[in-house]
């Protein structure tokens, strides 16, 4: 049976495919996961991109989102705190599940996306877009080079 492409890049060249898409194989669903060039990544799942000068969005992964499901609510209480690489910044609650949220690099958390209190989801649907969950001033930009790329994260979930 030959994969099936569903939503509206049906009937194009696959090489211009974007890296989201849905694929349908022996009646099985199988998920396309994203991997962004422009952020790097940590083993836990978190996600930074650098926006403008130290500043950055921090979110979860396409591959976090996936094994967590459906987001119902974030928690965030660091705004305005500065907080160590490797810590806590928040929690993720899902249907069925509760999950820690941390700090790819040390840094200060400026801003929460507010935009997730009303529809937590936007991370399901759009984790590197309008589903950044905060956005940080970096403490040091040197932090990055100890993070993944995309290619080693990729590795690194078996993609």
């Amino acid at each position: 049976m030959k994969n099936t492409i569903f939503g509206p890049t049906s009937g194009k060249n696959p090489a211009f495919l974007p890296t989201f898409c849905i694929f349908k194989r022996f009646n099985q669903f199988s998920y396309i996961m994203n991997f962004p060039a422009d952020c790097k990544y940590t083993e836990d799942h978190e996600w930074v991109r650098l926006i403008e000068g130290n500043t950055a969005y921090v979110g979860i992964t396409d591959f976090a989102q996936s094994e967590l499901g459906e987001l119902v609510y974030l928690e965030v209480e660091t705004v305005g705190k500065t907080v160590d690489q490797h810590a806590i910044f928040g929690t993720a609650e899902a249907v069925k599940t509760t999950s820690d949220l941390f700090m790819p690099v040390t840094g200060k958390v400026l801003e929460f996306n507010t935009a997730l209190t009303d529809d937590p989801s936007l991370i399901n649907s759009d984790a590197y877009g309008a589903g950044w969950i905060i956005k940080i001033e970096v403490a040091n930009p040197a932090d990055l080079d100890g993070l993944l790329d995309a290619a080693a994260y990729q590795a690194h979930v078996g993609q």
